[in-house]
């Protein structure tokens, strides 16, 4: 699990690529102090297993399915990516809830800047716009952010001077595409509410099962 704060901007170091998996070496530095081989490190949004690190570099294998349902295929060697550690039981929740889970990769349409902040326009496939709300959460790029505004295809968001900093999002230019994950809360409601209907909790049901 993650909080969407990104800890850190790391660099790919190279890419070993596979008919359709990869193993990735990233240059990094603080998200490596207290890590171990086997941990989790939220890399753009996706949550990857570290297989190998040393001080300043560690190594990480994509499969296949990640490979094709995020943006990781379209890196390359110098690409620098947001990164997070998996949080502890002692971690400020400054973010939201964040699996690293990628649900789909949205298309960067527009930037609009309005004073200190930047306005980013995220199109969006039409199963992951069921789960958007003005005020929710949404994680693009491994990055906790707030939905400012909600279109028939496309989110809106806004960026303050310290996200722009300490993350790769403005970095990027039109076309060019995000990890998206919604909201893990608005994915359990709405499965929750996909199930049959339950019996009741009344007499009859206590007969059913003995109690009377």
């Amino acid at each position: 699990m993650f909080t969407g704060i990104i800890e850190e901007i790391g660099k790919v170091k190279s890419i070993q690529r596979n008919a359709k998996s990869s193993s990735m070496v990233i240059s990094a530095t603080k998200v490596l102090e207290d890590t171990k081989v086997g941990d989790s490190i939220a890399t753009n949004g996706v949550c990857l297993t570290v297989t190998s690190k040393s001080t300043h570099e560690f190594t990480v294998d994509v499969m296949a399915q990640t490979m094709r349902s995020s943006n990781l295929h379209h890196l390359k060697p110098m690409d620098e990516v947001n990164l997070e550690r998996a949080l502890t039981l002692s971690t400020r929740l400054g973010g939201h809830i964040v699996s690293g889970h990628v649900d789909c990769v949205g298309i960067i349409q527009n930037y609009l800047q309005e004073e200190n902040a930047v306005w980013i326009t995220i199109g969006l496939s039409d199963d992951a716009m069921g789960y958007m709300i003005e005020k929710g959460s949404i994680t693009l790029d491994g990055v906790s952010l707030t939905v400012q505004r909600v279109h028939a295809k496309s989110v809106e968001v806004s960026i303050i001077p310290h996200t722009k900093e300490v993350t790769t999002l403005l970095k990027k230019k039109l076309g060019d595409f995000v990890n998206v994950e919604v909201d893990m809360i608005a994915k359990y409601v709405e499965r929750l509410l996909q199930r049959p209907t339950k019996k009741p909790l009344n007499e009859d049901f206590l007969k059913e099962h003995g109690f009377y």
